[in-house]
Formats: structure tokens, C-alpha cells, sequence
């Protein structure tokens, strides 16, 4: 079986394994630690390994790179991106800040590693409120790359802070009206969302958070159905650790089909395998850009 060779060349080369929420079953079922990026990359640098391979997008095995700069960081896939990252490339950003001068620039940590040099303080989904909140009242705020999720800070702490204009397409395609149907096919359900989903949408939720908040809440909560704003592969966790309580993905008003992420979807067993095996594609990043990424990371850890 290919998992057996996954593990046995994981062993030999002294290899971790990181998988996201989003990706394909198997693969989260074959890794040493499944989660959200942020929380990964972190899990992976307090480990001996002496290589990562992270079964996520390109920024994600960015930021375990970023955090282990002495590991050697492979991708099972190089083609396997973000719209959300793609949506801020760095040159553009350089030209926008230009208009904002005397701006703290705020960061969701779904952006590119050049974005990063270009921050004050790294997000996360799951702590942007509480930074936010912590900075004085008065600061002139520039977030970026999600507009959605700036657009919902700004509403829960009041600020007025100027968004660059880019968006998940897995999240932003979500609307109210398919959580209308589902609502009333389902009308006990309890909808969770995403902050990267339409203000529309989270106008809707019964709860609002990141992927390992959103499982978290499900896990506690006395509900025993739940209508689920964000990419499907988070329903495999969930079932797993709920498997007497129903989950409903909201689909893709477009296609009517699963709210996939393709790029996610392309860490493959195969992927992982010939990954190990050749040791690429690796994440390469200048010791310089390393370096001035970590700054803002380590700002929203103190936090």
C-alpha cells in the first residue's frame, strides 16, 4: 500500500508530516498532525524532523519555512496556490501602501511570504479580533489580503481600517440565499461560518470562526445539526469527532457541487510519496525575506 511507503520513507529521511483541514481524507489520515497553517508550522518547529512536507498551499509550506529555516520544506504539489494569497501579489501592495502612510499594516497570514516582509503584524483567523482590539483605538490600520474578514473586524471592534480588495474564492462565492434553502430544508440547524465568507453570509451564523474554532464549537455545542459555511474538507474532521451529529456543507450556488478548493485537492498519496522520495518541490526562500517574515509572526505571538 502507498501509506506503508509514505511511512517507511518518512522514518528513513526523518520526515514530518502536516496536513490541513481542507485536504483529501486519506491524506489528513496519513499525517502526523492535521490542523489549521499557522498551528501546524508552529507544531512541525518543535519537532527533530529534518524535513516538513506540508499538504496545504504554497503560503502554508512558506510560513513552516519562515518558522524552520534550518528544515528542508517540501510541497507535494507547486501548483497548489491560493486565490486569497494570489489576490495581494507583493509589487502591487508596495504601490497601495504608498497611499497610506503612518499606517500599521495588518496581515492575514494567508499571504505570500514578500507580503509578510511588507507587514507590521501577522493574523490569524482565530486571533484577529484580539490583535485588533489590543492596538490602540486611534491607529491608522491598513489589513490585508481578505476584505471579507477585514470587513468583519472592522464591524465587531468598530474600526475604520482600510482593506486591500481580495478574497478566498472558496469563501466568497458562499450566499445567503443557499443558507436560506438549506435552512429550510434544516430549520434546527445551526449555521457555522468562516470570516472569509460575504457579510451576507456571517449576517446568518449562529457562530463565526476559524477552522479550529469552528470544530471546537461543534464538538461542545448541544445542537445535533449543523449547516456549514466553509471548504468541504473540514466536514471529515468533523464527523470524525461528532459521529452522531449531522453536518451540511454549503455548496457552490454556481455548480451546485461541494465547495471544493481545487488547490487543496491536489495533495494526492501519490504527490506525497514522490515528494519523500525526490525530496521537491522544495520551498526555497531568501535568508533575507525570511528573516523580515518572522518579524511580524513573532509581533502577533506576543499578542
Amino acid at each position: 500500500m502507498i501509506q506503508d511507503q509514505i511511512t517507511h520513507l518518512k522514518g528513513l529521511k526523518n520526515a514530518v508530516i502536516l496536513a490541513h483541514y481542507y485536504t483529501l481524507p486519506e491524506v489528513q489520515d496519513i499525517a502526523d498532525f492535521v490542523g489549521d497553517s499557522l498551528a501546524l508550522s508552529r507544531q512541525a518547529a518543535e519537532t527533530n524532523a529534518d524535513i516538513i512536507l506540508f499538504a496545504g498551499v504554497h503560503f502554508m509550506a512558506e510560513t513552516a519555512k519562515i518558522l524552520s529555516p534550518q528544515k528542508k520544506v517540501l510541497i507535494p504539489d507547486i501548483k497548489a496556490g491560493c486565490s486569497l494569497s494570489d489576490s495581494c501579489p507583493s509589487e502591487e501592495l508596495v504601490k497601495f501602501l504608498h497611499n497610506y502612510p503612518n499606517h500599521t499594516v495588518l496581515s492575514y497570514i494567508n499571504c505570500s511570504a514578500k507580503v509578510k516582509t511588507l507587514s507590521d503584524i501577522i493574523v490569524t483567523s482565530g486571533n484577529a479580533l484580539n490583535v485588533v482590539n489590543a492596538l490602540p483605538k486611534n491607529e491608522k490600520i491598513v489589513f490585508t489580503p481578505d476584505r471579507n474578514l477585514g470587513a468583519y473586524i472592522n464591524k465587531e471592534t468598530g474600526r475604520e481600517m482600510v482593506l486591500w480588495n481580495g478574497a478566498c474564492h472558496v469563501h466568497d462565492q458562499l450566499t445567503d440565499e443557499e443558507i436560506f434553502k438549506m435552512k429550510t430544508k434544516s430549520p434546527n440547524a445551526k449555521v457555522l461560518a468562516h470570516p472569509e465568507c460575504k457579510a451576507t453570509v456571517l449576517a446568518l451564523a449562529d457562530f463565526i470562526g476559524s477552522t479550529a474554532a469552528m470544530l471546537n464549537f461543534a464538538k461542545n455545542d448541544n445542537s445535533s445539526e449543523f449547516i456549514v459555511a466553509t471548504e468541504t474538507g473540514i466536514l471529515y474532521e468533523m464527523k470524525k469527532q461528532n459521529p452522531n451529529k449531522q453536518f451540511y456543507v454549503v455548496s457552490n450556488p454556481e455548480t451546485c457541487a461541494c465547495n471544493d478548493c481545487e488547490y487543496m485537492k491536489l495533495n494526492t498519496l501519490e504527490k506525497l510519496y514522490h515528494a519523500l522520495l525526490t525530496e521537491s518541490p522544495e520551498i526555497i526562500l531568501e535568508e533575507e525575506v525570511i528573516r523580515k517574515a518572522l518579524i511580524p509572526i513573532k509581533k502577533m505571538l506576543k499578542f
